[in-house]
C-alpha cells in the first residue's frame, strides 16, 4: 500500500480528465513569493506532506488569504507543522461542496461512493454508494439519494455526473487503485472542480 500525496492525487486527475483548481507548491519562503505571483487573492494554503493525512484535524489548512502579508504569516504557520515538507498554494474556488471516493472492498470490490463533502463530511454522513462498474442511470440516482444534492440546478447535476462517470473509468483504467478521497468537489454552474484528494494505490 502507498499513499500518494495531495499534490501526486490532483496531478494524476488532472492528467486523466477531472477540472483541478488552478494551484502551485512551495517549500521556502523564496520560492513562496515566486509562486504568488502567478495567483490572484484570496487563495487557500495547505501544508503538504508525505505523513500528513488528515490537513484540517492539525490545522493544516489556512482560507481567505487576501494578500502577500498574509501569505507570509500562514506559510510561518503551517511551516510549524510536525513533518512539513512544503504548501499547496490555491486560488479559492465557490460553490457547493459535495465528495467523491472510491474503496476496495474484499467482498463487492471497488465501491464508488458521492455526498455531501467539506469538513463535516463523517459527522453528515450523507452518502450514496454503488459497486463499479454502472452507468449513467446509476450516477443520476446515486445523486438523487443524497440530501445535500437537493438544491442542485440541471448544470450542477450534469458536472457531477460526468465526474461520477469519470470516477467509475479510472477504477477499470486503473484497478490497482484502493482508496480515493476527493473532498471538496466544488460544484457551481460553470464546472465542478477537485479542491482536494488523497489516494491509496496497493
Amino acid at each position: 500500500m502507498r499513499i500518494i500525496t495531495e499534490r501526486e492525487t490532483e496531478d494524476f486527475l488532472e492528467k486523466q480528465g477531472f477540472k483541478v483548481v488552478r494551484g502551485g507548491y512551495a517549500e521556502t519562503e523564496a520560492e513562496l513569493k515566486r509562486e504568488l505571483a502567478y495567483f490572484n487573492f484570496p487563495l487557500v494554503m495547505k501544508v503538504s506532506s508525505s505523513k500528513i493525512i488528515h490537513k484540517n484535524k492539525l490545522g493544516g489548512v489556512i482560507t481567505n488569504i487576501k494578500n502577500v502579508k498574509e501569505a507570509n504569516n500562514a506559510f510561518g504557520k503551517l511551516k510549524k507543522i510536525r513533518d512539513f515538507e512544503g504548501v499547496i498554494i490555491q486560488e479559492m474556488a465557490h460553490g457547493k461542496e459535495f465528495l467523491l471516493g472510491i474503496k476496495a472492498t474484499p467482498e463487492f470490490g471497488h465501491v464508488i461512493g458521492f455526498g455531501a463533502g467539506g469538513i463535516k463530511t463523517e459527522q453528515l454522513k450523507d452518502a450514496s454508494f454503488r459497486v463499479c462498474p454502472f452507468d449513467e442511470k446509476d450516477a443520476e440516482e446515486m445523486i438523487k439519494e443524497v440530501k445535500a444534492s437537493k438544491g442542485l440546478n440541471k448544470k450542477e447535476r450534469e458536472h457531477i455526473i460526468n465526474n461520477i462517470l469519470k470516477i467509475n473509468s479510472l477504477i477499470i483504467k486503473f484497478p490497482k487503485i484502493t482508496e480515493l478521497d476527493i473532498n471538496p468537489l466544488i460544484v457551481n454552474n460553470k464546472e465542478a472542480v477537485v479542491v482536494d484528494a488523497r489516494m491509496v494505490v496497493g
